[in-house]
């Protein structure tokens, strides 16, 4: 089995890279971050986590965002876990690419971890103990810093067939939204699962040591 991964885990990852980072200016994703690029630092944590696959949704620029992923999971060793999928109506929104990825998850999983290819500063430590909580029973799992929720969240089996009908801009908050205590809430050690890269300047922000490849 792949670095990281063990035969007890039975999660699986997606990573939504997908977007044209139109804010940006573009090419958001392929940006310099430390000594990668931007998209490195989220496939980092996505193979960080307990899972068996990391499925990489791509859209605008695919092929150039593609190549990242599958270099980077060849340097580190994760080729054999990395699965790229392109989301053909990228361009309705987040929703349509998650449900894109959601179509080829694993029915046997025990759940999903949803990343944004934009957040390279996510807390590897915390990873276990989101998927802990939905492997005790929580419908899903997301991280709280100072009260806001952020990413990654954790999806579980039971609602997996939601995912799979999602639609437009309408993301993982349309299907965490109304679950109440069925939702985990597990505080982040820092700002790190709020975070995330909108314009240039924000690249200017010094990456969290051993959080990037």
């Amino acid at each position: 089995m792949a670095t990281g991964a063990r035969e007890s885990d039975a999660f699986e990852a997606v990573v939504l890279a997908a977007g044209a980072g139109v804010r940006f200016g573009g090419g958001k994703l392929l940006a310099p971050w430390a000594d990668g690029v931007l998209l490195d630092a989220a496939l980092a944590a996505a193979f960080a986590a307990p899972v068996a696959r990391v499925l990489v949704v791509t859209g605008a620029d695919a092929e150039a965002v593609g190549g990242a992923a599958r270099d980077f999971a060849a340097r580190t060793g994760e080729a054999a876990r990395l699965v790229l999928v392109h989301a053909a109506d990228h361009a309705q929104g987040m929703g349509a690419s998650l449900r894109t990825a959601a179509l080829l998850l694993d029915d046997a999983s025990q759940g999903v971890f949803v990343f944004l290819g934009d957040m390279p500063r996510v807390p590897h430590a915390m990873l276990a103990s989101l998927a802990q909580a939905v492997r005790d029973g929580a419908a899903a799992a997301a991280p709280v810093f100072e009260g806001r929720r952020g990413h990654p969240v954790v999806i579980g089996p039971a609602l997996l067939p939601r995912v799979r009908l999602l639609a437009g801009d309408a993301g993982a908050r349309a299907v965490l939204d109304g679950l109440g205590p069925r939702l985990a809430l597990i505080e982040a050690p820092d700002d790190g699962v709020l975070f995330d890269v909108d314009a240039p300047a924000d690249l200017a922000v010094t990456p969290v040591e051993g959080r990037t490849p």
